[in-house]
């Protein structure tokens, strides 16, 4: 039997010719019919216990002609039959600009007893010798974190970034970082790790980022997943959750107590409806962390279908619905995942939205267009498969279920496909699983309605029988494995290597206006790990958001006062910090790690604000102009709020957001105008007089540093 499985193991699978342009590089997967915290679910996808991915698979690549290798057994990584020391797991290939290598991650070893309890990391590898008659060759990449690091990718310098499970700031009793919804553990965030071995966190995620890669403008986009809600699980009286009074290891422990954003069940007659959110998003960064925002400012208005209006006693607000929203988008989504962008057409990008749970991370085929100069309210959604591959109910035109999508050089499309339609289960034993889905990687061809399916598979399946310790049971497959993350290995032109954009105008004139010179004031950042978030006029709105307040006025100062009824007073700008100090289990036994709660920002920020002595706790003043403007923390999740002269929450920000050190974040609005506001107005370009009075104070508190020769 071993050596049928060593046949099995090495031998080459040939199929029929299907030319593709290039070669692509691929993972097997020893299928795992579970979706929570997988190896193939949404989320809580990064961990390497037993439980989360079973060894098996390997790396391989395809040629034009059909024929395949296995490139970690080249290299003389993983086995077949029974998976101990030497056994492995391999996910995410992404190519380096030469074409010549590629970085993936692996996770080595498994339980060689019964009943053993060990602690496995997914790290980052380098593969080389791809080219036929080649040798592969793959080492570990050096001076990485020792944690679980995954979807790696290279930026435009040579450097990866990749998602993380390493705590914000490396303390190991923040360890691991819980999620918003489930607590679950999930990665951190975005991480960079230079080719000097420098770690620079560039976003830091309270429930996790996923599926990095630099596009062909340079940006940084990416699948996060944002849940700025309340936490659920503390609902639940039997977790035990409770509080921490700070992230320090020794803090003191308290009843659980949350601040921000409003509750997720409506408080009687309150008039304030319950807020929850829930959503894997399109995401974009410059390479150096910053300028974070949603891929073309896109979001909710433009994507989705449905969400509630925050105040039920405010008539003049109301419910989004997408179908008499007016928005141009016809064709609404509830997630994306796995975003790839078009070789020969920049700024054309596919992409997969699927359900949570379920279907293991797959789901329909979409494809959208959104190049940098395109506006957000432009932006269309493309079904590429009929919506009822989004779920998991039979119907006529669904074609099974689609995941890990790729342009190849010639247009055509690869996906990794199952032609089961309900949802991911295991249709055997415990101790002998086997799936109902089946990836395979395929073609995309014409199907019915003018919608695409999926063709013939570029291989003839590629079958493993492997057995392994769970590690209390015995457990063996015997079958065809996964075919999952295609990518196209061929030479591309290296985007440029985009970093934080200069000034804009009115904030460059605020500037001048304080006699300071950015360049100072950007050093001084960050030497204390600052950033600034500055707002030109908090009552401006774009004019597709009537869920929250937007009949807005500064009392004595300017306003927007579109239509009629209630008027909304603004006076202060409330800024809150992710802390990680929600603990779970009970504070005599607590479970290992934390997850981030909103805490009104405090330590060195807060004291260097301008004095705000009728605002609420961590605010600074709106001016009459409509401007704020404010020292905050950066590599840590921020939000914020604008309140009435009483402290009263009116307007609240929907998500998190990470500046990096040095970082100067200018909006033009609280909820930016896309096009037109609530007036028709264009977006604000008033040189913000809040700036004005913050770059003054710190001159003055710093000896008077004046403008400079190198004013930006």
């Amino acid at each position: 039997m071993r050596a049928l499985a060593l046949l099995l193991f090495l031998a080459p699978t040939m199929v029929a010719a299907q030319a593709t342009p290039h070669p692509i590089l691929f993972v097997t997967q020893v299928p795992v019919p579970v979706d929570f915290a997988a190896v193939g679910s949404t989320f809580a996808n990064h961990l390497a216990d037993m439980g989360s991915v079973w060894r098996g698979g390997d790396l391989w690549i395809r040629y034009p002609d059909g024929s395949l290798r296995n490139l970690t057994a080249e290299a003389g990584f993983g086995n077949a039959g029974f998976q101990g020391t030497g056994a492995i797991a391999v996910r995410d290939p992404a190519m380096h600009w030469d074409g010549e290598r590629a970085v993936f991650s692996m996770v080595v070893g498994a339980p060689p007893n019964q009943f053993q309890q060990l602690s496995f990391r997914w790290q980052m590898y380098v593969v080389t010798g791809l080219g036929q008659g080649e040798t592969a060759s793959i080492t570990l990449v050096p001076n990485q974190p020792p944690y679980n690091n995954v979807m790696p990718a290279f930026l435009s310098d040579g450097s990866l970034v990749f998602s993380s499970d390493r705590a914000r700031d490396g303390s190991a009793h923040l360890y691991p970082q819980h999620d918003e919804y489930e607590s679950t553990e999930t990665v951190t965030g975005l991480w960079r790790l230079a080719p000097d071995g420098a770690l620079t966190l560039l976003d830091h995620s309270p429930s996790g980022d996923f599926d990095a890669f630099v596009d062909s403008f340079g940006r940084l986009l990416f699948t996060r997943w944002d849940h700025l809600q309340r936490d659920q699980q503390a609902e639940v009286p039997s977790n035990q959750n409770f509080d921490w009074a700070s992230e320090a290891a020794n803090a003191a422990t308290s009843v659980p107590s949350e601040v921000f954003p409003e509750p997720r069940l409506a408080v009687a007659g309150s008039g304030v409806n319950g807020h929850r959110l829930n959503s894997f998003f399109p995401w974009e960064l410059r390479q150096d962390g910053t300028h974070a925002e949603f891929l073309n400012h896109l979001g909710r208005h433009e994507l989705q279908v449905y969400f509630d209006r925050s105040f039920s006693s405010d008539n003049n607000l109301r419910e989004f619905i997408a179908e008499i929203s007016g928005r141009t988008n016809p064709r609404g989504i509830e997630n994306m995942f796995q975003i790839s962008e078009h070789p020969n057409t920049p700024g054309r990008y596919l992409a997969i939205d699927a359900p949570e749970f379920n279907t293991a991370a797959s789901g329909q085929l979409l494809r959208f267009d959104a190049a940098p100069s395109v506006n957000p309210d432009d932006v269309v959604i493309d079904y590429l498969t009929p919506r009822s591959t989004f779920g998991t109910a039979p119907a006529a035109d669904h074609s099974g279920h689609y995941r890990n999508p790729i342009y190849l050089s010639d247009g055509s499309i690869v996906v990794a496909h199952t032609s089961e339609q309900g949802g991911l289960a295991n249709v055997g034993t415990n101790t002998a699983p086997q799936p109902n889905y089946r990836f395979r990687l395929k073609r995309m061809v014409n199907g019915v309605g003018g919608f695409l399916t999926a063709g013939t598979p570029l291989t003839n399946g590629i079958n493993k029988t492997v057995n392994w310790w769970s590690p209390d049971v015995a457990v063996s497959y015997s079958g065809e494995l996964w075919e999952l993350s295609p990518v196209e290995v061929r030479a591309r032109t290296v985007p440029p290597l985009t970093s934080e954009p200069p000034l804009a105008a009115p904030e460059a004139a605020a500037f001048a206006a304080a006699g300071v010179a950015p360049s100072t004031f950007k050093a001084f950042l960050r030497a204390q790990n600052l950033g600034l978030i500055t707002v030109r006029n908090n009552t401006a709105r774009d004019d597709a958001d009537r869920q929250q307040p937007f009949r807005l006025r500064v009392p004595g100062g300017v306003s927007h006062l579109p239509g009629t009824g209630a008027i909304y007073d603004i006076r202060h700008f409330q800024l809150v910090q992710g802390d990680q100090v929600r603990g779970i289990g009970g504070a005599a036994s607590p479970d290992p790690g934390r997850r981030v709660l909103a805490r009104f920002m405090h330590g060195l920020p807060a004291t260097l604000n301008p004095p705000n002595p009728t605002g609420p706790a961590s605010s600074v003043g709106i001016f009459s102009d409509g401007s704020s403007a404010s020292f905050v923390p950066t590599r840590r999740a921020l939000s914020w709020q604008t309140t009435d002269p009483g402290g009263t929450p009116v307007v609240r920000e929907r998500f998190w957001l990470t500046l990096q050190p040095g970082e100067i974040r200018a909006c033009d609005g609280c909820h930016g105008v896309n096009r037109a506001g609530q007036s028709g107005q264009s977006a604000a370009t008033n040189t913000p007089q809040a700036l004005i009075d913050l770059l003054q104070r710190w001159s003055q508190a710093n000896g008077g540093l004046m403008f400079a020769d190198n004013f930006e």
